[in-house]
């Protein structure tokens, strides 16, 4: 498994995310046949090539949404009431969510990039980044924002664009 080195996918980020960005538009307007089973195979090859302890780039640089069942679960854990884990870790957004205070996570281990709630990290947490919902164009728009910050989702795309491409070729 490769060492994932942030600032070289920052880069390619900044160098591939309008091309990359403009095929998952076209994909979501006209989803390619077999798409969801593509994806599904897609996030197993990424993960053979990402390793999340080894990169921990959501941690640093996104916040959860947290939910009221976070927020209940994870202050209990902490042995916190809600309100006092509220007011000491969390901001509410203009759109009404929870959100972390500060990046990175205040529960991200930044020696191991591991997570310190990692048993009661949000579901948000838990779910990310979000590869295997049960059809992909209807969650187009996460993979659109994760590209910038999730190693594994930009691979997922890169080889949906790959077997795109190869099918493309094949029906000329």
């Amino acid at each position: 498994m490769a060492t994932v080195n942030l600032r070289s996918f920052r880069q390619m980020v900044r160098h591939n995310k309008r091309r990359i960005k403009s095929f998952l538009t076209r994909l979501e307007n006209k989803p390619l046949r077999g798409l969801d089973k593509l994806t599904s195979e897609a996030d197993k090859e990424s993960w053979k090539r990402t390793d999340c302890l080894d990169c921990a780039n959501c941690c640093k640089t996104m916040s959860p949404t947290y939910t009221k069942k976070d927020v209940k679960r994870i202050a209990a854990h902490l042995g916190m009431t809600e309100k006092a884990f509220r007011e000491k870790w969390l901001y509410k957004d203009k759109t009404g969510d929870w959100m972390n205070v500060k990046q990175p996570c205040q529960f991200l281990d930044l020696k191991t990039n591991m997570c310190n709630i990692y048993a009661v990290r949000p579901r948000d947490c838990a779910g990310f980044p979000h590869h295997t919902k049960k059809k992909m164009v209807e969650y187009m728009h996460m993979y659109k924002q994760n590209i910038e910050y999730c190693p594994a989702t930009y691979r997922v795309v890169e080889y949906i664009m790959e077997k795109a491409s190869e099918a493309k070729a094949a029906k000329s």
